[in-house]
């Protein structure tokens, strides 16, 4: 596994990582954050400009790139929180450097046939912006999840283009001493009281992960589906289910352990009828991944991954396909165990496939957003703390 090893932080200790990971080096930082609605982006700018700011931190150069979310359906209140929440966060990064608002335009009349292409142009202006940088972070407190996905599979995409450790070199991971962290203010309830409702009939793909839900050669191989369970998100996950075959394999993921012990048990019944009635999924087939730890959530689902790929590849191949629904750290932690599975060789045995029914509404509480006290969590993907020989 790539993260066999692993650096992950959370509450106090992530200011900790901060000051040895940035204390007296000069750094040159692209800080990547959405424009949405979400208000807990904000604490973890603050967080961390402050420390950037703080005695010992060298900063040569800084920027924001906020990523503007057009296309979605808000009502007139969850907007103003939107632009409200944009100012703010450019106003809490202006003392380390300039913001660029990155907008994609959707062709008028075109929007089920664009999004797509929408997401792919995002990343790559994301990507042409990394040129240069010797830290990268990635906030997705404010990201949908087709997009901080699609930033974090790309992002490690670039930075190691060649997961193979190869003996007496450097790590992998070490990626040139670029540092790649991911930030979350992570609430889990508040994420379960957020209502994503009317997704796309056209299913979103995520870029790099296109081929092996369509392309023609791989049709015929056996899929096995992984459907990463949360609160509310029956619509997309039925969305989801009108494209895998009806015998396909399902391997429902639920929570756990979690901060609500009972939280697997509800989604179970919440899903029941589109998964267990409908499909006669086996309760045998449940995997259950860490809500808190995503590293511990990459390794139960890549080792899951795994064994499917290699007892089918009797069978010619297979496609192997995931949906995460759940919290954000279980989704990066899905994240991280795609970008891991993603075969490199064109002539592979087996493909992986993220889509995604991306919703048209978000509908939350203005009050229970600013409100909430999340914990902040830093994920440390690439860079020195990885630099020991392959």
């Amino acid at each position: 596994m790539l993260w066999d090893h692993y650096v992950f932080r959370r509450g106090n200790a992530v200011h900790e990582l901060w000051d040895s990971l940035l204390q007296d080096r000069p750094a040159k930082l692209l800080y990547i954050a959405g424009r949405g609605f979400d208000v807990r982006a904000q604490a973890v700018m603050r967080e961390f400009v402050a420390g950037q700011r703080g005695a010992g931190r060298r900063t040569v150069s800084a920027k924001l790139l906020l990523l503007g979310l057009d296309g979605y359906e808000l009502d007139k209140r969850i907007q103003e929180l939107t632009d409200e929440n944009a100012a703010a966060l450019k106003a809490a990064f202006s003392p380390l450097g300039e913001t660029t608002t990155i907008t994609i335009e959707t062709p008028e009349g075109e929007e089920e046939a664009s999004a797509s292409d929408a997401l792919r142009q995002r990343v790559k202006t994301v990507l042409d912006e990394m040129g240069g940088k010797t830290d990268i972070i990635l906030d997705v407190s404010s990201l949908p999840r087709a997009t901080y996905l699609a930033l974090l599979t790309n992002i490690l995409q670039k930075l190691v283009p060649n997961k193979t450790a190869v003996e007496g070199g450097a790590h992998p991971l070490y990626a040139n001493g670029v540092n790649f962290q991911v930030l979350v203010a992570e609430d889990a309830k508040l994420d379960g009281q957020i209502r994503a409702e009317d997704p796309s009939n056209d299913l979103l793909n995520i870029p790099g992960f296109f081929a092996a839900w369509q392309a023609e050669r791989v049709q015929d191989w056996p899929l096995v589906w992984f459907p990463v369970l949360g609160e509310g998100r029956v619509n997309q996950l039925q969305k989801i289910a009108g494209s895998i075959p009806t015998e396909a394999e399902v391997c429902p993921v639920v929570p756990h352990p979690s901060k609500d012990p009972r939280q697997a048990d509800r989604l179970l019944v919440e899903y029941r009828e589109p998964l267990f009635d409908s499909r006669k999924t086996p309760t045998s087939n449940i995997l259950y991944a860490h809500e808190l730890q995503p590293f511990e959530a990459y390794r139960q689902l890549l080792g899951a991954m795994l064994r499917y790929q290699h007892s089918m590849t009797i069978l010619g191949g297979c496609r192997l396909v995931m949906t995460p629904l759940g919290s954000k750290l279980i989704t990066l932690g899905a994240g991280l165990a795609c970008f891991e599975m993603r075969p490199s060789d064109l002539n592979a045995k087996y493909g992986v496939a993220i889509p995604h029914a991306e919703p048209r509404r978000y509908l939350a509480s203005v009050e229970l957003l600013q409100q909430s006290k999340p914990d902040v969590s830093l994920l440390l993907l690439t860079g020195e703390a990885y630099s020991a020989t392959g």
